[in-house]
């Protein structure tokens, strides 16, 4: 690790301070997304995708590229891997003429709703109560890990056709970032674990239906 615990919380109270106050948009933003995830149309697909993307871009940006490579010269791969993802988001509603997002009576939509709860509401208070103090702290929608956690929450709700390609960058991160969970002592982090495992037991329930169909 090429910084330490101490340093990585100050990046994120530098960052926190220099975008103020685009934390309170993030929420709104979270706040549009769930409220026409009851309302399945094309527009309301267009809006999904486009506040993601945008989450996406200010963290890739604004967080990795600006703030984070300072510290970890390895965040300009990061950066990268968040712009692509911000593009592909932006881009699927024309990439995919089927995606579409709803709210279900089902198990996908349970827990992709506790996913979007998680990060925007227990991920924060979880790291309140670990010590993890405003502006010192990663927060909903301009901060890696919540927003990853966030978004496939989201895509949970999507048609799994298309969202299977949008969920690949995420799984990346979660994977990277769920190291954090230790490492760097964030404990909220254990999401991102959490969503890792969901994704690939999606993947994996898809891959066996599709198996059983041909034989």
């Amino acid at each position: 690790m090429p910084f330490s615990v101490v340093t990585f919380f100050d990046v994120f109270a530098r960052y926190n301070e220099a975008i103020w106050p685009l934390q309170i948009f993030a929420y709104l933003a979270g706040l549009l997304v769930l409220a026409v995830l009851f309302r399945t149309s094309r527009l309301s697909t267009i809006i999904i995708t486009s506040a993601l993307a945008a989450m996406w871009a200010v963290n890739g940006i604004g967080y990795h590229w600006i703030f984070f490579t300072e510290i970890n010269p390895v965040a300009s791969v990061f950066a990268a891997l968040f712009v692509v993802q911000a593009v592909l988001l932006l881009a699927a509603p024309w990439l995919f003429s089927d995606l579409a997002f709803a709210v279900s009576r089902d198990t996908r939509s349970l827990v992709g709703l506790a996913m979007m709860a998680f990060a925007a509401l227990i991920y924060p208070a979880w790291g309140a109560f670990a010590g993890h103090s405003y502006p010192a702290t990663p927060l909903f929608g301009v901060a890696p890990c919540p927003t990853t956690i966030f978004t496939v929450g989201v895509l949970l709700l999507g048609n799994w056709r298309a969202v299977r390609w949008l969920l690949i960058i995420p799984a990346i991160w979660s994977l990277i970032g769920g190291s954090a969970a230790i490492l760097l002592r964030v404990p909220q982090d254990a999401g991102l674990l959490a969503s890792l495992t969901i994704i690939l037991a999606l993947a994996s329930r898809r891959r066996r239906g599709l198996s059983d169909r041909r034989q």
